[in-house]
């Protein structure tokens, strides 16, 4: 199912900017749906799509270069209101006859962009002088004719510029990024006054399409959702149970690899605050029992992955059966496949090319069924989001991405019971005591990772010993395919070394990871 809704879209036009993603999400946070497409499309697929705007993206490249993206002129003429960002700006100057150069001034960083006259209708209503966020070597020298020049900085005098008539803008700075001072306003300027798109991007509204949607597609039949525990298949299960009701079954398969309380929190707090059919699936001795003396990470991943599975086409059979017994039939499968996961697997084409990591354990790709993706659209944000709305506990929605593997990949070294229980400890420390320090909304994600393999000299009481160290990996993101470490106050380190020391007697010595990614990833393993 390609949960597409029925809003029609503003079109984000990419062009190789790391920051494309980013203006889909501003452009969603201002209440509006938007799609990401490639620079390549033409004016008669721009049409196609009916969109209620365009916002084209910056990029690295300079316009009059051989080999530069290049962008169908087409579409200026189709009368959908426009607004182009950094080299997006510098495309709409370039289509349309304006001159863009290098003029040996770059701006990178803070500068400060005054406004000439009122400056427009997208910079309607701020402040004269203001701090934006600049990322340009090329700049636009003479507006395209008809255009009003509407700001300008010391070294750029185009630095944004319009035609109301035509209802094209652009501005050179990225608005997108929360260094401009007014960014979101500029956005929210084009988006509600230019193009006069109301705000009606919401939660309650999103979840009332779904519904309509996942009704129309299932009718009568059964559907099986695989439940990891993490935000993706809770949310998109609690959403299908809402449509649908009993006519779902949720699967959740116990690896033995979870986090401490992760079980018994899908079991008691998930289903209560639910309502949905829920089947364990307890394995945790199978799968040790194919880990034991696996060192290799990516053995480690593919016996998981294999066995997960197997567990699941055991219960998919025994559902499948049942449902036959009383005549009907298992036809569907839910997965939370993601926006972010569709564009990097090639834009939404279909759900082949959808990276196996992403799926719940990586389901196989030859069962039966119709996929249902309610939230085959949406960013994570958003997704906690309609989570709290249909009262999924905050402890679920509100937690931090954690791998398909889970613990498995962790644990530096061979997975054994002991060694997990060791992790589970350290691991629920840290996670508390970031929780106690309000830091859980600053950190996309905290692995803590067992080097099971390590031994480390120490004094605990009066005597030496050889424990195990722990590595604490914080790392801040906006979509985790960069990342930075993240400066946890040291009194907070602090705490979390001193409490897994002193109630984790295997381990002896806490450390921190600080490389960003790249170069190192998020994960150890």
């Amino acid at each position: 199912m390609n949960a597409t809704p029925m809003h029609r879209p503003v079109l984000v036009v990419d062009f190789g900017a790391q920051y494309a993603q980013l203006i889909a999400r501003r452009v969603r946070e201002a209440g509006v749906y938007s799609e990401l497409v490639p620079h390549t499309i033409t004016a008669a697929e721009v049409k196609e799509m009916n969109p209620l705007a365009i916002v084209m993206s910056g990029g690295p490249s300079s316009v009059y270069e051989e080999g530069a993206p290049q962008f169908d002129a087409d579409v200026f003429e189709l009368g959908v209101p426009m607004l182009g960002i950094c080299y997006g700006f510098q495309v709409m100057a370039h289509s349309l006859g304006g001159t863009v150069g290098n003029t040996g001034d770059r701006e990178y960083g803070g500068v400060e962009a005054t406004l000439v006259g009122d400056g427009g209708a997208i910079l309607l209503g701020q402040p004269a002088s203001q701090n934006v966020w600049m990322s340009h070597g090329d700049a636009v020298q003479q507006a395209p004719e008809g255009f009003e020049v509407y700001a300008s900085t010391s070294v750029t005098p185009v630095a944004a510029f319009g035609s109301a008539e035509r209802g094209l803008y652009g501005v050179q700075w990225h608005p997108e990024v929360k260094h401009s001072d007014h960014g979101q306003r500029v956005l929210e300027n084009f988006l509600h006054n230019v193009a006069g798109i109301p705000a009606d991007w919401t939660a309650g509204n999103v979840i009332a399409e779904q519904i309509e949607a996942i009704r129309a597609q299932v009718g009568n039949a059964r559907v099986i959702s695989a439940l990891s525990g993490g935000v993706d298949s809770a949310v998109s299960t609690a959403l299908v149970h809402k449509a649908i009701g009993d006519q779902l079954t949720a699967v959740f398969v116990d690896h033995g690899l979870l986090r401490k309380g992760e079980r018994e929190q899908v079991e008691r707090d998930y289903v209560a605050s639910t309502g949905v059919r829920l089947i364990t699936v307890d394995a945790a001795d199978t799968f040790l029992g194919h880990l034991a003396g696996v060192t290799d990470p990516e053995e480690k991943r593919k016996i998981i992955g294999r066995e997960f599975i197997r567990s699941f086409e055991q219960v998919q059979r025994d559902l499948v059966a049942e449902a036959a017994a009383s005549g009907e039939s298992v036809k569907f499968l839910v997965q939370g496949t993601l926006y972010p996961d569709v564009v990097e697997s090639g834009g939404g084409s279909g759900t082949a090319n959808i990276k196996s990591h992403h799926n719940v354990g990586g389901l196989p790709e030859d069962l039966d069924f119709e996929l249902i993706e309610p939230l085959r659209a949406l960013f994570k944000d958003e997704v906690r989001a309609i989570g709290r709305e249909l009262g999924i506990p905050e402890a679920i929605v509100g937690r931090q991405p954690f791998p398909g593997p889970g613990l498995g990949i962790r644990i530096v070294g061979e997975v054994t019971r002991e060694r997990l229980d060791i992790l589970r400890e350290a691991d629920a420390i840290a996670r508390a005591e970031l929780t106690a320090a309000g830091l859980d909304n600053s950190i996309w994600q905290c692995p803590v990772v067992l080097l099971a393999d390590v031994r480390s000299v120490g004094v605990q009481g009066d005597g030496r010993t050889y424990g195990h160290p722990i590595v604490l990996r914080p790392v801040s993101s906006e979509d985790a395919m960069t990342a930075d470490w993240t400066r946890v106050p040291y009194e907070v380190l602090a705490r979390i070394s001193n409490q897994i020391t002193n109630q984790v007697p295997e381990v002896n010595r806490v450390v921190l990871d600080v490389t960003s990614k790249p170069p190192g990833t998020i994960e150890w393993e």
